[in-house]
């Protein structure tokens, strides 16, 4: 472990767990929920409310058409998650009667013009190719759109149709991932930001403003804080935020069956509309100059929103990565740690509480993770 100083685990004042897993956001909380189904002790450390929270910001897709097109094995595991989705929402509500609306009666991504849609049909046909078939979607043209959605407007081109497509409440995820977690006995540590990582001669000491913890594994998953704590373990997280604002408008009557790319209808019966992309570093602000193009192109697809008011918007900060896909990787510098990071924690949340959770608590060299490692940016 060259380049990392090894000290002995401190023997007062310590608290311990068998693992700790910093950052309490969906991706944190999903991958400690399968820690303790494997039988270990964890403890989530977390930064508290002043913490940017992708979790409490995104749009609530369960989603995968589209996903991994330039890594086939992304879109692997993400088609693999969204088989999970329904057992992993099933045992969620059985144990906390919370029911995180799950909805997967397909999805559509709705285009305005004629060249986006074939743009979007190539791009899945690639996908199709590098599945060997087994990839399902369809192109619709807007009378087949409107079978799905009749209050699609005119100027809409035509759609992509993903089968596997949905959505959840990501707000009542969150909080029956916590109240799970809790159940079965995990600590959640939320007095303040991990300030350092240190590796021991056996585990880890994690200082924190609350006081330190010792643990056999460590797991960061804290977002755009892993760029900083990553690099005490051995590992890279080239991490950039990229702001997505998001308008809701007032409870209207069931008109969306079907999630979309840009626009779904929750459970309440508000509309939330979305999916701008702005590199401005840590704003998580909003601007009315977005806002209006967000409600602009809502209003073509939907014109019956025109009339609909807004009730609320925020902006809140992607995680991604500069190929936009996630790092799963173990540390060989320091062995038992473990860095996760994505953007689509909604999407990914089954596959992080069971393969991924599985791979991190049995200690296996997977050599199908590789692609996922962060020295791809580096080759």
């Amino acid at each position: 472990m060259q380049g990392f100083t090894m000290t002995q685990p401190a023997t007062q004042g310590t608290r311990t767990a068998d693992v700790c897993l910093i950052g309490g956001g969906l991706v944190g909380l999903a991958v400690a929920l399968g820690l303790q189904r494997n039988g270990l002790r964890v403890a989530v450390l977390d930064e508290g409310d002043v913490a940017l929270r992708a979790s409490r910001g995104n749009f609530g897709l369960v989603w995968v058409q589209g996903k991994g097109d330039t890594l086939p094995k992304y879109a692997e595991i993400t088609r693999l998650s969204a088989r999970l989705w329904p057992n992993f929402a099933a045992q969620l509500q059985d144990a906390t009667g919370i029911d995180v609306q799950l909805q997967q009666r397909g999805g559509l991504y709705l285009c305005l013009t004629e060249q986006e849609l074939e743009a979007r049909d190539s791009m899945l046909a690639r996908i199709r190719e590098a599945a060997n078939g087994d990839y399902p979607y369809e192109t619709l043209d807007l009378q087949q759109v409107r079978k799905k959605i009749p209050e699609v407007g005119d100027t809409v081109a035509g759609a992509t149709w993903g089968p596997e497509d949905g959505h959840v409440n990501p707000l009542l995820l969150l909080r029956a991932l916590t109240e799970r977690f809790k159940a079965l006995g995990g600590t959640f540590d939320n007095g303040g930001k991990v300030e350092k990582i240190e590796p021991l001669s056996k585990g880890f000491r994690l200082h924190a403003p609350n006081g330190d913890w010792t643990c056999a594994k460590v797991v960061i998953a804290a977002g755009l804080g892993n760029r900083e704590l990553a690099p005490q373990v051995g590992l890279t997280a080239p991490l950039s935020p990229n702001r997505g604002q998001v308008l809701v408008g007032e409870r209207v009557r069931p008109f969306l069956e079907y999630p979309t790319g840009h626009v779904r209808q929750t459970g309440e019966g508000t509309v939330q509309v979305g999916d701008s992309k702005e590199d401005v570093g840590f704003d998580s602000g909003t601007t009315t100059e977005v806002m209006a193009k967000i409600a602009q192109r809502a209003v073509r697809l939907f014109p019956l929103l025109r009339d609909v008011k807004l009730v609320r918007a925020w902006g809140a900060l992607r995680v991604m990565t500069p190929d936009g896909y996630p790092i799963y990787q173990a540390s060989t510098k320091c062995p038992g740690a473990y860095l996760v990071t994505c953007h689509s924690g909604v999407t990914l949340a089954a596959f992080h509480e069971g393969p991924l959770a599985d791979w991190i608590a049995g200690d296996r060299h997977d050599p199908s993770m590789e692609v996922f490692h962060a020295e791809r940016f580096t080759l």
